[in-house]
This record gives structure tokens, C-alpha cells and sequence, in this order.
């Protein structure tokens, strides 16, 4: 079954986060119509390779003119010809932008799918998968509602007491006008009755309004404080979490509804205030009570206005290299990076108005040396209104690059206490914000970053940016690693999780898990409970060997996204099986089954592990030297399975895997998988590659079977077995 097919058959809470992959930069109506063709393409290797990223575009284009020419729906026609003309005006000069936008949207599908099969979330994930809860959302729809009816009926009734003055005002001047000898009528002694009863009816709707002011900027002050706040802080949280594999990230634009919502109210009531300032300078009088209480009243409203403008400057898109979307918050000196900006509260009066500025490392801890860059490109632009999708008010810099000094006022800067994957730097964002009098300045900060300047740092890079986000939710802690808090097995295994479902669409089972845990940590990983230090997970080597623990997962991680995706995710592999569990598996099967793992002492490796029957009846393991990315780079591992041949005291070769475990056929798991590479030019004889070892542990060959020629270029070693 298509990808696209198993999205559509999920439940609605999952369709709800395919809906929200797909926005102008990637339509969902071209997701529908080429959902075949889309998916046939290799968009990982894509965006990695300008060349290829243009070629797939200017195949993508060829595709949509030829479904356009064949549908038959006017609508349905002149959306797709306008998504066409979109397409090449945003990535014509961009291809692999385009590229790395279907690979993350294509990755993060299998995601979806694959935390939909999952039984049961983990801490982390349950920490943040209610904080936008239905009734919650319910609950801030109806309050923020309240608060917006509550302003319009005080506009009513600032403008019902700007009439009831204006009435006192004219009957007030009318009697003043009078001819003195007219004053000590009785006509004169009603009007000034009539005139007092004005008067006292106009101090008390002063006051009333104020109390009402008061009332809902108290209102606005609880909402702010109590729910606002609360909900951008999660949403950061999620954020974090998201950047480390976890579930995808939404309610940005419901908050942005909130917090805009909350800021007309305030800008609103900024105006009546404001108007209550003209009313007085016509009428006044002892003991008014505007001129009393309105200054305090002002004062709160412009601070919580600060406030909330303050809050809703977010840096929406983390720092990330288009070269390695899955890993956010690690830039390379020399690489560009994107990020992005957004202001939460729409208003019409600053569109176009604010002007971002980017400054790397503002905040340097005092004290101790430290790796310091600059940002060598732009660092400035102006934020604009995305018409395309919510009208919200973003700026995205898709240019930034970073350079190292090397020196500072003559003094060497590049010796820090930590490696170079521990240090953590910053990327700050400011803007001034003004309106109605009111001058604000923004600052936002994105998360701590790591900056490498060799792809080799990237695994140790990673491994800091995966242990800062997992263990704290604190904005800015440069010296985090000075003393780096442990990890429960509970909140790690669901991180390790997290990136095989990131990097090869399907998250590791509770075995996979549970021998993961025990390699880190022996029997007692059991417990989700017990604790991991950082040192323990990436710093020291594994017991016997010349690599830390993350570092052979990486490795692993790497190999299954290049070689080995197709049967990972088809559960051919079981990968994680330690030599006592893979013998407990296979001791009493039939002759020539066989299991696919992981090796444990060679980084980036697999194997293959089958039952042999002895002369003397007795069932015999026997297992290959691991295969690694430079053999399989020349032929498939699946081609491998089918192929592979054994002899054995000058036999003739056979292929000894016949059955995958627990029990079925070969061929019934892996056909779909093969990749023929049979010459098709004749009339020369076709040829196959095919990997044979020999029972005396001497090196191997890859004959070329068919004809049983071997040119020279096909003699290489290949693994060898051990029983």
C-alpha cells in the first residue's frame, strides 16, 4: 500500500498533523495527484544534489502540465496550472530547497504513520501531547471572546458618556449665556437642577466605565498570566521536543490568534483611555474620576501591551542547514542555515515596519574563553505579511553563514574548557516596535546551537543538541555541559526512538529497546528509571571497543538511511540482537533460517546469522563478517540475501538462507527488494554480482555467476564467516 494511502485511512488526530506539513511551499493538492510518482522519486538524495534537485524539478513541473491537461474539473485545473506558476517562481532558483521541503514532508509522514501503530507514548512525548487539549482550547476561544465583547460594549459606552457631555456641555454654555437678570428666575433654578442631575448622572458613568476598565484589564492581566503565558511557554517546550524527533509541532496559529486577539482588546482600550483624556479637558470637576484613576489605569495597559508584544516575538523555525534538515540547531562554519521569525500579534499598523537584525553569541558567559564567530552574510531584513497562508508577520533568513575568529584583540579565542560539540552559542534577534505612541523594544533568542566545522563533529553535535533539549526547557544555559544532568532510560529510549522514526520513517519496538538499554547499561535498564549519564552515553567507549555507545548507534543510523531503508522499514531486519538472544532465536529452528542484526564491534555494520545442521545432526550457528557501507554501496544487501553462496570442502556452492526468522521464505520477504542488474545491451552475456564465502574462514570472493567469467575488476574480498 502507497504511503499516501496509509495517511489517508488514519484517525482524524493524525490527519490533522498531515494537514499541517503541507502549506504554499508544498501544496497537498500536488501531494494527491502525484502521490505515486512523488513517492517513486528519491527526494533525500535530492537535496543533497543540486543536480539531481533540478532534474526532479523540472520533472515535478512535467508531471503537474500533464495532469493538468488531462482533468477534466475547470477548478481543479486552474488550481493545479496556478500551484505550477507558484512552484517556479519559488524554487526555479532554488532546487534543492524544493528537494529538502518533500524529503522532511515525505519523512515526516512516515512518522506520523508510525507513532499512529505505536501502543504507547513515552514521558517526554505524554509531557506535551495534552498541553493544547481540546477543552483547553475551548476554554481560551471563550475567554479571549468575552473579553472582545466586553471592549465593544465599552466603546458603547464611552461613546453614549462623550453624548451625555456633550449634552451637559451645551446646556451648561446655553445657561452660562443667559442674561444676568435672568439667573434668579425659577426657570434659571430648573435648568440648574436639571444641570446638577447631568452632572451627578456623568460622574457616575465616569465612574462606572472606569470600574468596567478596571474589571477587564484585570481580565486580560489573569488571561496573560494564567493561560497566555503558560500556552507559548509549551508550545516552546514543543518546540524543543520537536527538534529532537518528537511529534510534530502545531498551534502556532492558534496562539497567534490569542495573542492577537488580547492585543486589539488592549490597543482598544488604549483608545478609550485616550478619549477619556479629550473628555476631561472640556469637563471636569472636583473629585473627577478620570483624573483620578485613568493615569494608573494607562500605565497598566501600556505594560501589559509591552508585555504581550514583548512575548510574541518567536523565532518559529529554528536554525537548521538545508545539507542536514533532520538536524536542527547545528550549523557548519562556511554552510548556510535558515531560521525564522514571527511577530504573534497581527496588526495592520507595523506590517512592513519592522526591521530584524541578527547577532550571533549576544550573550557570551563572562569569564572563560570561548569559540566566537561572526555572522559573515546579511544579517538584517524586514518582515513581511505571508498573504499565502494566516496574513501572520514573519521574516525568514535563508542566507546566514558563520565564520570563526580566530582572534580577538590579539588574544587567541578558540580554546574553550569543552569540545567543541559541548559549547553552546546563541543566535539573537532584535527589532523596535512602534505604534499609538508606544515604543517597544523586541528580542528573541533561538535555542542553544552547537557549531561544528567538520561533518565528522556532527554525531557528537547532535548527541549535545538531543541530551540539552531532552533534560531542560530552559532558554539559555551556555554553561550546561560544565555539569551535565544524567537521563532516565525512560526519557532516552524514547529519543533514540525518535530518531530512527525521524531518519527511517519507523521508531525501534520495546525489545529493539530493551537491548539497546542493556548494551548501555546491562540488565538494570529494565527499569526506565535508571539513570544515564552523559559521559556514559557518548564520551566513553563501549567496554572492548574503540567507540562510545552513540556513536555506534549514529553509525547504524547513517547505514540504514543509505543502504538498508527499504527492508528496515518492510521489518526485515531485527537489528538489535545481542549474540545470547540471536542464539536463543535460532537454536531450534530448521536448517537455513536465518536473522538479520547490527554488529556490536564494527561500526555502521550488519550481518546475517543462519542455522546450519552438523554431520552429526547438531544445529550450528554460523555468521558473516559484517557488511559496511563501502560493500554495500557496490551492491544491495538485498541482491546479497539472494545471491549468496557458500562452499565448503570443494562442494558446490549453495546459498544457505532459506528461511527468515521466525519462518518465511526467503523470497516472500525480500522479492519486492531485489534490484536487477543485468546488462541489457547485447549480444554480450548478461552477468549478476555474487558474494560466496568459503567454511574455512579464507577470504571471500564476488564472482560474476551467468557465465562464470571474472573479469578483473571483480575480484574483491568480501566478508568472511565465523562459526
Amino acid at each position: 500500500m502507497s504511503q499516501w494511502k496509509q495517511i489517508q485511512q488514519l484517525e482524524f488526530k493524525y490527519l490533522e498533523q498531515v494537514d499541517y506539513l503541507y502549506d504554499d511551499n508544498f501544496p497537498m493538492g500536488i501531494r494527491q495527484v502525484l502521490s505515486d510518482w512523488i513517492e517513486s522519486q528519491d527526494w533525500d538524495m535530492a537535496a543533497h544534489h543540486e543536480s539531481m534537485a533540478t532534474v526532479l524539478l523540472s520533472n515535478l513541473l512535467s508531471q503537474l502540465d500533464r495532469q493538468c491537461s488531462q482533468e477534466q474539473n475547470f477548478l481543479q485545473r486552474h488550481n493545479l496550472k496556478n500551484i505550477n506558476k507558484q512552484l517556479q517562481i519559488q524554487y526555479k532558483a532554488y532546487p534543492l530547497l524544493m528537494a529538502g521541503v518533500i524529503s522532511t514532508s515525505l519523512r515526516e509522514e512516515r512518522r506520523i504513520i508510525a507513532s499512529a501503530n505505536l501502543p504507547e507514548p513515552g514521558p517526554l512525548e505524554k509531557s506535551v501531547q495534552n498541553s493544547v487539549a481540546f477543552e483547553r482550547q475551548k476554554n481560551m476561544d471563550n475567554r479571549v471572546v468575552m473579553i472582545r465583547s466586553s471592549v465593544q460594549m465599552l466603546d458603547l459606552a464611552v461613546k453614549c458618556l462623550e453624548d451625555m457631555q456633550d449634552d451637559f456641555d451645551l446646556r451648561f454654555k446655553t445657561t452660562q449665556s443667559r442674561d444676568p437678570a435672568d439667573r434668579n428666575t425659577e426657570g434659571m433654578e430648573q435648568e440648574v437642577t436639571r444641570l446638577q442631575e447631568i452632572l451627578n448622572n456623568l460622574d457616575f458613568k465616569r465612574k462606572e466605565i472606569l470600574s468596567k476598565m478596571s474589571d477587564v484589564i484585570k481580565e486580560i492581566d489573569a488571561l496573560i498570566a494564567s493561560q497566555l503565558n503558560p500556552e507559548l511557554m509549551e508550545w516552546k517546550r514543543r518546540q524543543q521536543i520537536n527538534c529532537i524527533g518528537g511529534p510534530l509541532l502545531t498551534g502556532l496559529d492558534q496562539l497567534q490568534n490569542w495573542f492577537t486577539l488580547a492585543a486589539q482588546s488592549l490597543f482598544q482600550m488604549k483608545r478609550q483611555l485616550d478619549k477619556l483624556g479629550e473628555l476631561i479637558l472640556k469637563v471636569t470637576y472636583a473629585s473627577d474620576p478620570i483624573s483620578l484613576q485613568r493615569p494608573q489605569l494607562e500605565e497598566q495597559v501600556k505594560y501589559l501591551i509591552d508585555h504581550l508584544i514583548k512575548s510574541s516575538f518567536v523565532v518559529e523555525k529554528q536554525p537548521w542547514m538545508p545539507t542536514h534538515p533532520q538536524k536542527p540547531l547545528i550549523i557548519k562554519t562556511g554552510v548556510q542555515f535558515t531560521t525564522k521569525v514571527r511577530l504573534l500579534v497581527k496588526l495592520p499598523e507595523v506590517d512592513y515596519q519592522l526591521k530584524v537584525k541578527t547577532i550571533f553569541d549576544k550573550y557570551l558567559p563572562p569569564g572563560r574563553v570561548h569559540c566566537q564567530f561572526f555572522i559573515l552574510t546579511s544579517t538584517t531584513k524586514v518582515m513581511d505579511v505571508e498573504e499565502s497562508s494566516n496574513g501572520c508577520l514573519s521574516v525568514e533568513f535563508r542566507h546566514l553563514q558563520l565564520k570563526e575568529k580566530k582572534y580577538v584583540n590579539g588574544t587567541k579565542v578558540n580554546e574553550g574548557p569543552l569540545s567543541v560539540t559541548e559549547e553552546l552559542h546563541s543566535l539573537s534577534f532584535e527589532a523596535q516596535f512602534n505604534i499609538q505612541g508606544i515604543h517597544i523594544d523586541l528580542e528573541t533568542c533561538s535555542f542553544p546551537l552547537v557549531v561544528i566545522s567538520s561533518v565528522s563533529q556532527l554525531t557528537g553535535g547532535w548527541a549535545s543538541i538531543m541530551w540539552y533539549n531532552m533534560l531542560t526547557d530552559e532558554p539559555r544555559n551556555p554553561d550546561f555541559f560544565a555539569s551535565p544532568p544524567r537521563a532516565s532510560w525512560g526519557q532516552l529510549s524514547e529519543v533514540l526512538s525518535w530518531q530512527f522514526s525521524t531518519f527511517t520513517g519507523r521508531g525501534l519496538n520495546r525489545e529493539q529497546l530493551c537491548m539497546l538499554g542493556e548494551k548501555l547499561m546491562g540488565q538494570q535498564a529494565s527499569h526506565n528509571e535508571c539513570q544515564v549519564s552523559w559521559s556514559k552515553f557518548c564520551k566513553e567507549n563501549i567496554p572492548g571497543k574503540p567507540f562510545s555507545f552513540w556513536m555506534w548507534l549514529d553509525f547504524i543510523l547513517e547505514l540504514i538511511k543509505k543502504h538498508l531503508l527499504p527492508i528496515w522499514n518492510d521489518n526485515c531486519i531485527m537489528g538489535f540482537v545481542s549474540k545470547e538472544t540471536e542464539r536463543a532465536c535460532l537454536k531450534d529452528k530448521e536448517p537455513g533460517t536465518f536473522l538479520l542484526r547490527f554488529s556490536e564491534s564494527h561500526l555502521g555494520g550488519i550481518t546475517f546469522t543462519w542455522v546450519k545442521q552438523s554431520d552429526s545432526g547438531e544445529a550450528k550457528l554460523i555468521s558473516v563478517e559484517p557488511y559496511t557501507k563501502s560493500r554495500l554501496s557496490a551492491l544491495p544487501f538485498a541482491n546479497i540475501i539472494r545471491d549468496y553462496k557458500v562452499i565448503a570442502d570443494g562442494e558446490v556452492p549453495e546459498n544457505p538462507l532459506k528461511f527468515l526468522y521466525p519462518g518465511i521464505p526467503k523470497d516472500e520477504s525480500f522479492r519486492r527488494h531485489y534490484n536487477s542488474q543485468q546488462s541489457k545491451v547485447f549480444p554480450y552475456i548478461s552477468s549478476t554480482w555474487i558474494p560466496i564465502s568459503t567454511l574455512q574462514c579464507v577470504h571471500n570472493s564476488l564472482l560474476l555467476s551467468s557465465n562464470l567469467s571474472r573479469p578483473d575488476n571483480a575480484c574483491r574480498p568480501a566478508p568472511k564467516m565465523c562459526i
